[in-house]
């Protein structure tokens, strides 16, 4: 099946669906870095998307995953990740609009400070969010402790159900196939303001964490058939089964929309070498390229993700990847409230 962006845009109206972005999200061109490149470098707004002001990738997502509570009737939302998750945050306003309680589950990757909260644990806690740190045990990796997570909130979903209360249990930044719909979507529109700036994109380049942005941008470039090259930049340790764990999850997505599940792993492009010491832990590359688009082009980066696909960009430019002249989309989708965090997490900016 290859659809046109109309007829795709029809598929994807069919399914519940809340709004809360300001669609569609701004994208223009970087003109220093452009030039000093040698490339047209284009940035996507994704950093845009809320009606709140710390927007990102995730709200996207969440339109489809808080529409399809709505329609479900569901009181509580539950959603996992690390005490700074983007996602979990973003979880916990969507809730707060939606007349949803936001339940969180959060491993401590870097153990918070109960009498100075920040960044996003604070937000969670302002949106009204009920909070569970789930602490590492020694030894135990992130992977590890955010399982122990999903296990204790599965069981206090258990619980709620069993009193006659109705759960969403999301998982862990929103991948599955509903919250994946957001980025099918968001890949449509994508080529819907290419086609109006008439710029054929070669590459198009993005942070990758759970996978679910990384599952729909692909699924919507299968969709519509398009010729631009993603490219995810990876900034989470990955499991063994990523690639078609992601594969499932992109196909699930276009069934969930009335679509034929046409992904296969080949359609994946993943560059694995700008992840560093790990999972929220600051690399040298990172850092640089925050504080280059910043000097450059007034526009903040995020050390967790959007630096680290930023890093993986650059690279390929300086490498010849990326060959003068082409023409490439950078996702900006959001996270800079990191540059609030910890100083584990922000690392040497300045």
């Amino acid at each position: 099946m290859s659809l046109n962006i109309k007829k795709a845009k029809q598929l994807i109206s069919l399914v519940p669906r809340v709004e809360l972005c300001f669609l569609p999200t701004p994208m223009h061109k970087l003109e220093r870095l452009s030039k000093a490149l040698g490339i047209n470098l284009y940035i996507k707004r994704d950093d845009f998307t809320g009606k709140n002001l710390f927007g990102g990738n995730k709200t996207r997502k969440l339109e489809f995953l808080i529409g399809k509570a709505i329609e479900d009737k569901c009181e509580y939302v539950f959603t996992y990740g690390a005490t700074q998750s983007n996602h979990a945050m973003q979880t916990a306003w969507t809730a707060a609009a939606s007349n949803l309680k936001s339940v969180l589950y959060l491993a401590a990757v870097v153990d918070p400070d109960e009498n100075d909260i920040k960044s996003n644990l604070l937000l969670d806690k302002i949106f009204d969010a009920e909070l569970h740190i789930v602490d590492l045990k020694e030894n135990e990796s992130f992977g590890d402790a955010t399982k122990r997570a999903i296990k204790l909130g599965s069981e206090h979903i258990r619980r709620l159900e069993a009193t006659g209360k109705k759960c969403m249990n999301i998982p862990v930044g929103g991948a599955n196939e509903i919250g994946t719909v957001g980025y099918i979507s968001g890949f449509v529109e994508i080529e819907e303001q290419a086609e109006k700036m008439n710029i054929d994109f070669d590459y198009l380049y993005h942070a990758s964490g759970s996978g679910g942005t990384m599952a729909g941008l692909v699924a919507g470039k299968k969709l519509i058939s398009s010729n631009i090259n993603v490219q995810s930049v990876i900034t989470l340790s990955e499991s063994d089964n990523y690639i078609s764990s992601n594969v499932k999850n992109a196909n699930s997505a276009l069934e969930y929309i009335g679509a034929e599940p046409i992904v296969i792993e080949s359609d994946f492009d993943l560059n694995r070498n700008f992840l560093g010491p790990g999972y929220e832990c600051p690399s040298e590359a990172s850092s640089a390229a925050i504080k280059l688009l910043a000097k450059q082009e007034g526009i903040l980066l995020d050390p967790v993700y959007t630096g680290k696909a930023f890093a993986g960009l650059l690279n390929d430019i300086h490498t010849g990847k990326i060959k003068s002249g082409s023409n490439v989309i950078f996702l900006h989708t959001g996270g800079a409230t990191a540059l609030f965090a910890e100083k584990d997490i922000l690392g040497d900016l300045f």
